[in-house]
C-alpha cells in the first residue's frame, strides 16, 4: 500500500539512553484542523483511519499524527522532509504558538501546557528563542535595537540589555553595525541580526524554522558554519527545520524525517543515511555522498590485533579524537610516517588509522 493510503500509526517514543538532562520532551503530539478534531482523533486510535478516511468522514485534516522524541540538553535535533510535512506544524506546538490537539510538552521538565497565558509569555521571552525564515527585524529600529527587543519588553533595563544585545552581536560577527538599519544590511547580514536578537536573552532552548532557507548557497553554507560553532560554544539546545538534507547532516546530532505528519526515523546523520528504514527514506538519502558521514572513529582499525597481540604504538604517532572528519583525517595519515592514534574524549587509545585503513573506508563509503 502507498504510503499516503496507509492507516495513521503512533510511533513509539524516541528514548534517549544517555544520562544528559532533557531539555525538551513531546509525547504523542497530535495536530488535527477542523470542527470534529477530538470526535476524529478518538476514530484514528479506534479505527486506525488514514489521513483520506478522516478528512472523507470528519472534514479534518491532520497536520501532527502523534509525534513524540526527546532533546537533550545541548544537543542539535534536525526535523526534515518535504514541503507540507508537518514540519513547521510541529515546530510551534513547542513554544505553544500552536496548540495540540492532544499530547504534551515539557521543557526542562516543565508542563508548558500547565501554563498560564502569563507564564507562557514568560517561558517564551526568557527559556525560548526562535528564529525564522522571514526574520521580521523592525525597519525603524537600529540593529542593536531590534536585538534588544526582546529584553526590552521583559523590563530588562537599558543598561543591561544594551550590553547584551551587543554581546549577541558580537557573537554573529556584526561587530561595529549596531546603529546601522535593516536595509543597510544584506539578507545574510540580517539573518544573522534574527539569530542575535534569539540568542541575545541567553533562552535555553533555540527553535529554527529554516533561517537559512532564503539565501544564496555560498552565504548558507557560511552562516551553516559560523552557526555550528556558535552553538557548541553558547551550549544551547536546538531544534532546526530543514528541508535539505545536507543542512541536516551540517547542522544535526541527530535527524528526524518527517512525513505526514509522523517521524518515519530518528538517528545520527551516519544511521539515517548508512541505515535507511523503509523505501521512502532510502529514496530521500540516495544522492548523498557517504564520504562526508566517515570519521576516525568509523574507520579505524582495532589496537589488539585478531590473535590478541597489542599494536605496537610509537611515541611519535599523532593522536586525532573520534569524531575527526574525513578531510582532515586524510591530511594528517598522509603526512606522517607512523598511524594515527585514534582517542576518546578520556585520552584512552581505541584505535589506529593508517593508509590502508583510510583507503578501505573511502572504498566502503563509496557502495
Amino acid at each position: 500500500m502507498h504510503p499516503s493510503a496507509s492507516a495513521i500509526n503512533v510511533p513509539r517514543s524516541d528514548k534517549q539512553t544517555d544520562d544528559s538532562v532533557l531539555a525538551l520532551v513531546c509525547e504523542d503530539i497530535w495536530k488535527i484542523y477542523g470542527n470534529s478534531a477530538n470526535e476524529a482523533l478518538r476514530a484514528i486510535r479506534e479505527q486506525a483511519l488514514t489521513k483520506q478516511e478522516v478528512s472523507d468522514r470528519y472534514g479534518c485534516v491532520v497536520g501532527v499524527a502523534g509525534v513524540s522524541f526527546a532533546v537533550s540538553s545541548s544537543e542539535s535535533f534536525c526535523i526534515m522532509g518535504l514541503s507540507g510535512g508537518g514540519k513547521s506544524t510541529l515546530l510551534r506546538h513547542i513554544n505553544r504558538l500552536i496548540e495540540p490537539t492532544a499530547g504534551r510538552i515539557y521543557i526542562y521538565g516543565d508542563d508548558i501546557s500547565e501554563k498560564s497565558p502569563k507564564e507562557l509569555r514568560k517561558t517564551r521571552a526568557e527559556d525560548i528563542g526562535m528564529v525564522f525564515q522571514d526574520n521580521a527585524l523592525f525597519p525603524h529600529r537600529t540593529v542593536l535595537s531590534n536585538i534588544g527587543y526582546g529584553m526590552e519588553v521583559r523590563g530588562v533595563p537599558r543598561a543591561s540589555r544594551r550590553l547584551m544585545a551587543q554581546q549577541a552581536l558580537e557573537l554573529v560577527q556584526l561587530h561595529g553595525w549596531g546603529n546601522r538599519y535593516p536595509h543597510e544590511l544584506s539578507g545574510g547580514m540580517q539573518q544573522r541580526v534574527g539569530l542575535a536578537r534569539a540568542i541575545a536573552g541567553k533562552p535555553r532552548i533555540l527553535l529554527l524554522d529554516e533561517p537559512f532557507g532564503s539565501l544564496d548557497p555560498l552565504i548558507r553554507r557560511q552562516l551553516q558554519t559560523e552557526f555550528r560553532d556558535l552553538l557548541k560554544s553558547l551550549a544551547i539546545s536546538c531544534v532546526f527545520i530543514t528541508h535539505d538534507l545536507d543542512e541536516a547532516i551540517a547542522l544535526g546530532d541527530r535527524i528526524a524525517i518527517m512525513k505526514d505528519g509522523q517521524f518515519l526515523q530518528v538517528g545520527t546523520p551516519q544511521e539515517i543515511i548508512l541505515r535507511p528504514q523503509g523505501a521512502y527514506i532510502a529514496e530521500f538519502v540516495r544522492g548523498i555522498s557517504k564520504l562526508k558521514l566517515l570519521n576516525a572513529g568509523a574507520i579505524m582499525e582495532p589496537i589488539v590485533e585478531p590473535g590478541g597481540n597489542a599494536r605496537r604504538i610509537s611515541e611519535h604517532c599523532t593522536s586525532v579524537s573520534v569524531d575527526t572528519n574525513i578531510d582532515t583525517l586524510i591530511e594528517i595519515v598522509l603526512s606522517s610516517s607512523e598511524p594515527v592514534i585514534v582517542r576518546t574524549a578520556n585520552g584512552d587509545a581505541v584505535g589506529i588509522v593508517d593508509c590502508r585503513a583510510l583507503l578501505r573506508g573511502i572504498k566502503g563509503a563509496g557502495h
